[in-house]
């Protein structure tokens, strides 16, 4: 029998939206706001949602501590109030769109739960806007 378990977690982080091989007005035209070189920040709001069968022994699909532990590592810890573009190796040549961070935080995630689980990320950006990745 096949079971998601879900957790959520929060971080804030600041970015801006830009490609460096464009000009300004195109980056400008393409990101409008978002392209802001003083940076703007959000409230990430991320869930975490792991498929895999239920252990007979625990009845748990995965302890929910250890997931909790993982995203706290891979993700609170190097991304919470922090510069993403800056301070956060991984978007240093990677432009850190909702879509990019929660690719980036899929493969984070997924070298610790290995091949036994299945993973599903979605990031919240703002309360409207979110995107989902499930490593296709």
């Amino acid at each position: 029998m096949r079971v998601t378990v879900h957790r959520k977690a929060h971080f804030n982080a600041a970015h801006r939206l830009y490609n460096k091989s464009w000009d300004d007005s195109k980056n400008e035209a393409t990101f409008g706001k978002c392209n802001n070189p003083y940076y703007h920040g959000h409230n990430y709001e991320l869930i975490t949602s792991v498929t895999g069968e239920i252990d007979p022994e625990t009845g748990y699909v995965m302890d929910m501590k250890v997931l909790k532990d993982i995203i706290k590592e891979e993700v609170e810890d190097p991304f919470d109030h922090k510069n993403l573009n800056e301070q956060v190796e991984d978007f240093f040549e990677l432009n850190p769109t909702a879509e990019n961070i929660a690719v980036v935080i899929w493969n984070k995630i997924k070298k610790r739960l290995g091949d036994k689980f299945e993973l599903e990320i979605t990031l919240y950006e703002t309360p409207r806007n979110f995107v989902t990745y499930k490593g296709e």
